[in-house]
């Protein structure tokens, strides 16, 4: 993982999270690595974005560990593949879809859906428990930041 000295705000981890994958690109580059996308022109495809940026992205996502770039099996081209920092974003990403259905969409309106395999159902909603699974929302929590100087 590349070691950054110029972070947002250095004792945050959502700042920290946000400087590494907080753009729409990088978001949806790791969208489109869970659905199954490997090579540049996979992204390209599916983004329409221009070759530069997404360069810049996978660069990026590379130096930050998220993603890996290896030989395919030919040998002959690069692909990307999620690395266990990667895949640990799946929940954020189910988070991010899950809040988008409910407040990018007007209602009836038609989008996607991330159905479980097993069940063939729409995956649950993601839900904050304490540790006896009752369901946490921000006005049982707060943050205990860093003194200053530390």
């Amino acid at each position: 993982m590349t070691h950054r000295r110029d972070w947002t705000d250095p004792q945050c981890p959502v700042a920290r999270a946000a400087d590494l994958i907080g753009d729409r690109w990088s978001l949806l580059i790791v969208r489109d690595a869970f659905d199954g996308a490997r090579r540049f022109t996979e992204f390209q495809r599916s983004l329409g974005m221009a070759r530069n940026i997404l360069s810049d992205r996978l660069r990026t996502l590379v130096d930050s560990g998220i993603l890996a770039s290896v030989p395919n099996d030919a040998g002959t081209r690069t692909e990307y593949r999620l690395t266990e920092r990667g895949r640990d974003l799946f929940g954020v990403i189910v988070s991010l879809r899950q809040w988008g259905e409910r407040n990018a969409f007007a209602d009836g309106e038609a989008h996607s859906a991330l159905i479980d395999d097993a069940t063939g159902q729409a995956v649950p909603v993601v839900r904050v428990l304490d540790r006896d699974g009752v369901t946490l929302d921000s006005a049982a929590t707060h943050v205990e930041r860093v003194p200053s100087g530390e």
